[in-house]
């Protein structure tokens, strides 16, 4: 079974072309993902198959049809911290998808980031607390990361930036631009 969706936060950066998402998936963030359960994601969860070097995607909304980055293409790069997972994709702009994805994102409404796994034997706790009852995921195979529209955890955001400078442009005509100056 698939589950997903918690929080962490994008930026997305362009830079001679190519697109660069850093993003980071903090662990021990609590979300209600429905009335009365609520769930947590275990520092180092994912570890197994991102120490493992195993293939992992990021996807355009949980589709495999859409994908943006992969180990296995050498455009994605995981890293497990005892704070949180971090991501860093070089998106190629060359598919419809990406595209799309870049241009929602840059509209600002793709904002969010999910991860999705399968939870291990074993990888979970469940407690009740009150009429609550909270899952930690203490062990999940990550199989992809997604940028969404609503992510489970609120704190999910997606941030675009763009690196180009005023000489990088080419200014309508006396038109002025701030010197080296982000651009969203």
């Amino acid at each position: 079974m698939l589950w997903g969706a918690h929080s962490g936060t994008f930026e997305v950066r362009a830079e001679g072309g190519e697109t660069c998402l850093r993003a980071t998936f903090p662990y021990g963030v609590q979300t209600e993902l429905a009335n009365n359960r609520h769930e947590v994601v275990a520092p180092r969860a994912f570890a197994n198959r991102i120490e493992a070097g195993e293939d992992v995607h990021f996807l355009s909304g949980h589709d495999f049809n859409k994908p943006l980055a992969s180990r296995a293409a050498g455009t994605l790069t995981l890293r497990d911290t005892d704070t949180a997972l971090e991501i860093e994709a070089r998106i190629d702009g060359g598919t419809s998808w990406a595209r799309d994805f870049l241009a929602a994102n840059a509209a600002g409404l793709v904002r969010g980031l999910s991860p999705g796994f399968r939870v291990a034997n074993g990888g979970e706790r469940i407690e009740r607390r009150g009429s609550d009852l909270l899952r930690t995921i203490t062990r999940a195979d990550l199989i992809e990361i997604s940028a969404v529209t609503k992510p489970a955890y609120p704190a999910a955001q997606i941030e675009a930036r763009s690196w180009e400078t005023h000489q990088d442009r080419q200014p309508a005509q006396g038109a002025i631009y701030a010197l080296n100056k982000w651009r969203i």
